[in-house]
């Protein structure tokens, strides 16, 4: 039985050999040629053509970068450093890297401060900003309000002017009637001929 396997994976490996000409290849996958970039530009060309290849395939998005922190001090200090004569050669060097990095720690927690400062700075302008403009927009708001209740009262007493003309018109156009009836009757020829000079 263990002939048997052998000799197939056998003629297998001969298959795919005879496929692809490099044994160990598996068929249908096409070996890629090794192009190394020379250029930013060729690097960038070279993965938008990887990508670009399987449309359908998700592009890797990476996470942002965590940002930096320092290690915590630790709780409890075991080799308190001291200046106490008798210290090794040795102990120059932890104590160069320990205040090193306390050295680090202060400066990531005054970046930070400053940080937060600046933060609260900018939410305090930007909600001045809000305020003025809410006052701005207010302002103009009431100025548009008086030119619409301007032009709402001119245009009632526009009105109000025009029933009281057409009272008076009514009453005087009847006497208007009646004269122009007169004048009709009166001139029977009309006083000009059109078409004629």
């Amino acid at each position: 039985m263990l002939q048997e396997e052998d000799k197939h994976h056998i003629r297998k490996m001969a298959v795919i050999k005879e496929k692809d000409g490099r044994p160990g290849k598996q068929p249908g996958k096409e070996s890629q040629p090794l192009i190394i970039a020379k250029t930013p530009a060729e690097e960038q060309r070279l993965k938008l053509e990887r990508l670009m290849r399987n449309p359908d395939k998700p592009a890797p998005i990476p996470d942002r970068p965590k940002e930096w922190n320092p290690r915590a001090p630790p709780e409890f200090v075991r080799d308190v450093m001291g200046s106490s004569a008798g210290a090794g050669s040795g102990e120059f060097h932890v104590y160069r890297h320990l205040r090193r990095r306390e050295y680090q720690r202060q400066d990531f927690l005054d970046k930070m401060t400053e940080k937060q400062k600046m933060d609260l700075d900018y939410l305090d302008k930007v909600s001045d900003n809000q305020q003025a403009a809410d006052v701005r927009t207010a302002k103009r708001r009431k100025k548009r309000e008086k030119l619409k209740q301007k032009k709402l009262m001119a245009k009632k007493a526009k009105q109000d002017a025009n029933k009281g003309e057409d009272s008076e018109k009514s009453s005087s156009s009847s006497e208007e009637d009646d004269q122009e009836r007169e004048a009709e009757d009166d001139a029977e020829a009309p006083s000009f001929v059109m078409g004629k000079r």
